[in-house]
């Protein structure tokens, strides 16, 4: 799993830009940056799209102010859906990365298989990644949302 100090390993996502199906990379994403990455077990799911990208969308002018250049939120999920739940949460802050495949989920080691539910999906978590490199890691228990929510993450800048 990994640690903060460790840097986020080279993988490529997806990202609809403007209808378009853009393929960014680990470093091309992350380098010269400092981003605030949360990641969700599914676009569209309950607490998902209740509270966890909404407070997102609602502090993104305050993480912005303390000096994050971007906010990033990956689920193991396809583009278009990504794209959908962004338009739908009036999200336009937040890069909505997908994982599809969970390469990028499977290589950090915070994947978690749900079986007939929907197969392997991320854990909840948040992090603050500063050219690269994981600075500070804010990792769910199993069902809960305490710790990976938009104010935790804030309030540790």
């Amino acid at each position: 799993m990994i640690t903060v100090g460790a840097t986020l390993p080279e993988v490529t996502f997806n990202v609809l830009v403007n209808g378009e199906l853009t393929n960014p990379r680990s470093h091309h994403l992350f380098a010269d940056k400092k981003v605030v990455l949360f990641a969700v077990p599914g676009a569209f799911t309950p607490t998902c799209s209740a509270a966890h990208l909404p407070g997102y969308v609602a502090l993104a002018d305050k993480l912005k102010a303390k000096g994050v250049d971007e906010i990033m939120c990956v689920a193991v999920n396809d583009a278009f859906v990504m794209d959908a739940w962004k338009k739908s949460a009036n999200a336009e802050e937040i890069t909505m990365l997908a994982d599809g495949n969970a390469y990028f989920t499977k290589a950090i080691g915070l994947d978690m298989n749900t079986g007939d539910f929907g197969g392997f999906r991320s854990v909840r978590y948040s992090m603050l990644v500063i050219n690269g490199v994981v600075r500070k890691l804010n990792i769910e228990d199993p069902g809960r949302f305490v710790v990976s929510d938009a104010q935790t993450m804030l309030d540790s800048l």
